[in-house]
């Protein structure tokens, strides 16, 4: 799979679609996620639990990638988030209003899994 085609499943498949088989099939055993919010996220199970939190208070969330840019083994991509906020899963009580935020994502790829990510959101 093409470097930036794989940041594209990663939002389609792990985020627009849930799937969480697309977590441990992109997710390196000992991958880590940073700036998720507190500590480093380690794993594909801790950040199954991360994304389940995220996609209960979020359940129509929608990532719209926006560019993609592959510099050796690391991938960034700009995207655009749209959803409301229906559920409590973040430890706030939902709005139910409508959300719109951009970010910024750079992960490292090696075996065609995720072994290093730092998010901006």
């Amino acid at each position: 799979m093409a470097e930036a085609e794989f940041m594209h499943r990663w939002f389609e498949e792990v985020w627009n679609n849930q799937n969480e088989a697309a977590i441990d099939e992109m997710f390196a055993a000992d991958g880590v996620g940073h700036g998720l919010g507190g500590e480093p996220i380690v794993g594909p199970e801790n950040f199954k639990t991360f994304h389940r939190a995220f996609v209960s208070a979020y359940p129509d969330l929608k990532v719209h990638v926006e560019d993609t840019v592959v510099e050796g083994d690391k991938i960034a991509t700009r995207c655009r988030v749209t959803g409301s906020h229906q559920g409590n899963g973040i430890g706030v009580a939902p709005t139910n209003t409508p959300v719109e935020f951009t970010g910024m994502v750079i992960v490292r790829v090696q075996d065609g899994k995720i072994v290093e990510a730092w998010n901006e959101f």
